[in-house]
């Protein structure tokens, strides 16, 4: 007789887990972290363009493909967060590479509109990844929402009151 197991899958700490980082992302905030990342990286890839250094070729394909990148780890970001939590990480290296690139790509890239243009959008990207990052189940705002919830349908232990379960 063969017993079969149910994979670590079915782990109801992780279904939990799963759960909680869900509801992290399902909140406004989550949501807009995603359209903001999602619009800095559609941005970025047509910024070569739009601002006007598209003819420096070795800057421009380097905006183009790390703005592709940036939009596509931070369009993952809402769904299915736990297994995307290291995406937003990854779009904070993309931003500061396109905040160091205009210095770092060969060739006479260093123009004014490219460092203020890659500065930028740099900078805004990478407080839009590292905000995406910051969601998480457990953090002060999710805490807090969590308290409010249990106020008025009663407490339910000790974790909330510091006290004993009631």
């Amino acid at each position: 007789m063969t017993h079969t197991r149910p994979g670590i899958e079915q782990h109801p700490d992780l279904l939990e887990l799963r759960d909680d980082y869900e509801r992290a992302t399902a909140t406004n905030r989550g949501q807009a972290t995603e359209a903001m990342g999602l619009v800095t990286g559609t941005y970025l890839a047509a910024s070569p363009w739009i601002v006007g250094f598209n003819g420096l070729s070795s800057i421009t394909v380097s905006t183009l493909i790390a703005g592709i990148a940036y939009a596509l780890f931070m369009g993952g970001v809402g769904r299915g967060f736990d297994r995307t939590h290291s995406k937003a990480w990854a779009a904070a290296i993309i931003a500061l590479w396109v905040i160091i690139s205009p210095w770092c790509v060969a060739g006479d890239v260093s123009t004014t509109r490219t460092i203020t243009n890659n500065v930028i959008v740099g900078v805004i990207g990478l407080i839009v990844a590292l905000a995406a990052a910051s969601m998480r189940p457990g953090s002060r705002l999710d805490r807090n929402q969590g308290v409010a919830k249990n106020q008025t349908g009663g407490w339910s232990g000790s974790q909330q009151t510091g006290g004993p379960a009631r």
